[in-house]
């Protein structure tokens, strides 16, 4: 479809790429990864049409059609959200208008004419390439993608111009899907998704019938999108079959070999040099050290790509709080205004009646579509703002941190970046500021500009890093991986999964999720609801998995009943003796709460490990290698050799409370 041959491409004086041979397939699901700066953006221009390479050729096949949406900057105006997309329609449209003409030219002429047969023709072809097309479900497709993409219903008459930038980039994306180019390009899709807008655009991808090739900084985006990685890494394109998972592994596994190659290659010159050496001026010798510099001469030099170097960041630990970190008891929000579901109050109603605790060590992810209460929830948190009825308590020696999406309008705007973080951490050297600041993608001579200069991703990033140098035990940060690529967002994980103090999050990273929360807030509707676990455990819960569990255990135990009861005949009377004296014995009551605290226990850890065993089963459907699945079916098996042994405690612990009662 589209194949670039020694393909290269300078950004000024920088060389971005060069000698780059791709082949783009019809049915290709493609990530692009590398660093901040080598090349993405430019490389999909460049296969969109709009910019050229500086060296090699790029083919197009005949047919090829590309679509394009980059990272921000779209604009629309002059239409209402669903007149926007049906713009996508404008060939149909013609085709529906000339469908039309030729139904009345139709009623209109003899059917015995040729004029008759000829116009006859004409509309079963065009109504057979109308229908194929779907015409007669665009508006359905219309509003099946504006609702997927979080657009209300009501939302579809409004001007298009009364949306903000992220929501005009959303309708961007729901154009281009509409259109279904064959060849699709998106620059990091995914930046203005919330997380159900997100999950959507994932399943759509999967069903998507032609190819396409995405960036994107979100890990569980690519891994369930894309089939094929293609890196930019120094210089030049490395291909990988599979998801990111599968690429990283790879990577891996071909710098252990690269490396392997180039320790052997250094042996082999190094003897090679240490004969001609030896015995260069040896007539007797001249034969074989002339073979010997030859040989030398054909060796194709391996070259090692300079290590990416790994960060470790560690948080200085907090003052420890007490067990109770926040309490909300019957808690309500509500704003004045004129929209408002309270018609009559004039009011708009967040919350009412929440009620919930936050302990110590928590790590909370709050999830909701745009606008349920994720920031108020924080923001009421924090203290920036306060509930309009109930109570919220901070707990003993709690101290909160707060970073909000605007966090960057306290700093400094005169200050350059290296000094100022030198003045917030005085005794860390200026390498060790320079590497963290590396990492949160601050390079070169950009950790010298100043504040001010920054854009408004720039300063967000910085007014992160400058918050975690020293935390408090209680962190609130408002869509801290907004901005980050990959690389920050692994070192910001990693060292909030070594913090001790307490977190509450909003973010619409799905891996930055799963890895890092305890517990997720589910706000909407006015309303806090609770799940254990982290955002998959939440899922298979809202999908009614807790409820199939426990109908399971309430089988199994209801088919193990007649086998506990004792018989009508009066036989096997010492078998009946010990349930009667079992269920004749109260137990303590402090006993008791432990056994129905374990049980409480192992039905969590029953709902993980059933999530666990169908991802272990999903993953051994994808054949690898013989050796990947041999290991696949060894944890599969571990895991449910575990999950055995907790529902067989469950029941035994759940019998013994029937028996006392």
């Amino acid at each position: 479809m589209i194949q670039l041959s020694a393909a290269g491409k300078r950004f000024g004086h920088k060389l971005l790429f060069e000698n780059t041979d791709w082949l783009i397939t019809p049915r290709d699901r493609i990530g692009l990864v590398g660093a901040n700066g080598t090349g993405k953006s430019t490389l999909m221009k460049i296969l969109a049409g709009l910019d050229t390479l500086d060296y090699g050729s790029l083919i197009v096949a005949k047919g090829t059609t590309a679509g394009y949406l980059p990272q921000d900057g779209l604009l629309l105006s002059g239409r209402t959200v669903f007149a926007e997309c049906m713009v996508v329609f404008t060939e149909l449209h013609a085709m529906e208008r000339e469908l039309e003409t030729l139904t009345h030219r139709i009623s209109e002429l003899d059917h015995a004419s040729a004029e008759y047969a000829d116009v006859a023709d004409r509309y079963h072809s065009l109504e057979h390439e109308f229908r194929t097309r779907d015409g007669y479900s665009i508006e359905a497709e219309v509003g099946r993608v504006l609702m997927g993409l979080g657009f209300r219903k009501e939302d579809w008459e409004r001007q298009t111009d009364e949306f903000s930038g992220g929501w005009q980039m959303r309708l961007a994306l729901a154009k281009l899907l509409l259109q279904k180019p064959n060849l699709l390009l998106l620059d990091e899709p995914t930046n203005h998704l919330d997380l159900e807008a997100r999950n959507w655009l994932e399943e759509y991808l999967h069903d998507y019938p032609h190819a396409f090739v995405l960036i994107s900084h979100d890990r569980y985006f690519l891994d369930v999108t894309v089939n094929k990685i293609a890196e930019i890494w120094n210089k030049r394109f490395w291909f990988y079959t599979g998801n990111y998972d599968k690429f990283l592994a790879q990577k891996t596994q071909r710098n252990e070999q690269l490396q392997a190659a180039y320790r052997n290659q250094r042996d082999r010159i190094e003897q090679l040099e240490v004969f001609i050496n030896r015995f260069r001026y040896q007539a007797t010798k001249a034969k074989q050290v002339q073979s010997r510099i030859k040989e030398l001469e054909k060796i194709e030099r391996i070259e090692i790509p300079p290590e990416e170097k790994t960060i470790h960041f560690s948080f200085p630990q907090p003052k420890p709080s007490g067990r109770i970190v926040a309490e909300f008891g019957g808690v309500a929000k509500t704003y004045p205004g004129k929209n408002s579901a309270a018609a009559n109050s004039g009011e708009k109603e967040v919350f009412r009646d929440v009620d919930f605790m936050i302990e110590k060590g928590d790590r909370i992810a709050l999830v909701g579509v745009n606008g349920a209460g994720k920031s108020t929830l924080i923001k009421l948190l924090a203290g920036a703002e306060l509930p309009t009825q109930g109570e919220f308590r901070l707990g003993y020696n709690v101290q909160a941190d707060y970073f909000a999406q605007d966090q960057y309008k306290e700093l400094d705007q005169d200050a350059r970046i290296l000094d100022d973080l030198g003045a917030a951490s005085p005794r860390s050297t200026q390498t060790e500021l320079r590497s963290l600041l590396g990492c949160f993608l601050f390079s070169e001579d950009d950790v010298f500009k100043k504040i001010g200069v920054l854009s408004g991703g720039e300063r967000g990033r910085y007014a992160l890093l400058r918050l975690l140098l020293h935390p408090a035990n209680f962190l609130l940060l408002d869509e801290p991986t907004n901005h980050l690529d990959l690389r920050a967002k692994d070192v910001l994980l990693d060292a909030l999964m070594d913090y001790n103090g307490t977190v509450v999050f909003v973010s619409h990273d799905r891996y930055f999720i799963d890895k890092l929360a305890t517990r997720v807030f589910e706000i909407g509707g006015g309303k806090v609801e609770v799940y254990p676990g982290n955002y998959e455990d939440y899922l298979w819960r809202k999908q009614g998995g807790s409820a199939k569990q426990n109908e399971a255990i309430r089988q199994q135990l209801k088919a193990a009943e007649p086998a506990q009861q004792a018989p009508a005949n009066g036989n096997h009377a010492s078998g009946d003796a010990a349930p009667a004296a079992a269920k004749g014995k109260r137990l303590n009551p402090i006993k008791r709460k432990k056994m129905e605290d374990r049980i409480r226990e192992l039905e969590a850890e029953i709902s993980r490990a059933e999530a666990v065993i169908a991802r272990c089963e999903t993953a051994l459907q994808n054949f690898v290698s013989a050796e990947e699945s041999q290991s696949q079916s060894q944890e599969l098996d571990r895991h449910k050799t575990a999950h055995a042994a907790f529902l067989k405690e469950w029941e035994e612990l759940s019998q013994s409370l029937q028996v006392s009662d």
